[in-house]
């Protein structure tokens, strides 16, 4: 499965947000592949990131991220650059994004 989230970067932090991607930790990539996440791309417009995550299940990879000692860490140091996470409807959250089109599903006679 495909789901997109959406968060927004503190004012001043993008440098040290891009820093930190060039390659995060090993033990976080590995964390990631536990759970059935495949891959995870981040895009940028402004303060905003979009985030598109392929994996198994999202919500069982969200709720087991918490417990794995290299997202703790990983969160202690990206979180001083993320200001929050919004939901479909904008407001704060995790919640992820509404589907609303996609070209993959269309031509193999889906939506």
């Amino acid at each position: 499965m495909r789901v997109a989230l959406h968060s927004e970067i503190r004012e001043g932090a993008l440098d040290l947000y891009r820093e930190r991607h060039l390659r995060i930790p090993d033990d976080l990539v590995a964390a990631f592949g536990r759970l059935g996440i495949h891959d995870w791309t981040i895009w940028r417009s402004g303060r905003r990131l979009f985030h598109l995550v392929d994996c198994d299940d999202w919500d069982a990879a969200y709720a087991a991220l918490p417990q794995e000692p290299a997202d703790q860490a990983w969160q202690r140091d990206i979180g001083r650059f993320v200001e929050l996470f919004r939901d479909a409807d904008g407001a704060e959250g995790t919640g992820p994004l509404e589907l609303i089109w996609d070209l993959a599903a269309q031509r193999d006679g889906g939506r």
